[in-house]
């Protein structure tokens, strides 16, 4: 079971990375954002949800791939369709799984 403090661990272990100033969690490396906390806009006002993890993922067949293949953990929504972002329910995700995700995360900002 993962939680903020892992995803703080885990994305500040990386190289280069910097923690944006924020309510929720926000990582960036090269000034690109690769993981950061769900602004939930659902209720009508803006509320950041430190159990979703917004996840850079490169492109739609990976977000799709990682959405329609295990639902429990990664899910879509309107405001991120067309971007290559997915989101991850933290808790039911173990923390190695979470080192993997981030680290794939920050790599794939590191190439472009």
């Amino acid at each position: 079971m993962a939680d903020v403090h892992d995803v703080r661990r885990l994305a500040l272990g990386l190289d280069g990375v910097e923690e944006i100033d924020s309510d929720g969690f926000d990582f960036r490396v090269r000034g690109r954002g690769f993981v950061w906390s769900y602004p939930d806009r659902s209720s009508g006002r803006r509320v950041l949800r430190t159990d979703v993890a917004v996840l850079y993922v490169g492109d739609d067949a990976e977000r799709q791939a990682l959405a329609l293949g295990e639902p429990d953990l990664f899910f879509l929504t309107a405001p991120y369709d067309r971007l290559p972002l997915v989101l991850l329910r933290l808790p039911p995700v173990d923390v190695s799984r979470l080192g993997e995700l981030i680290t794939d995360a920050w790599r794939m900002r590191l190439e472009e």
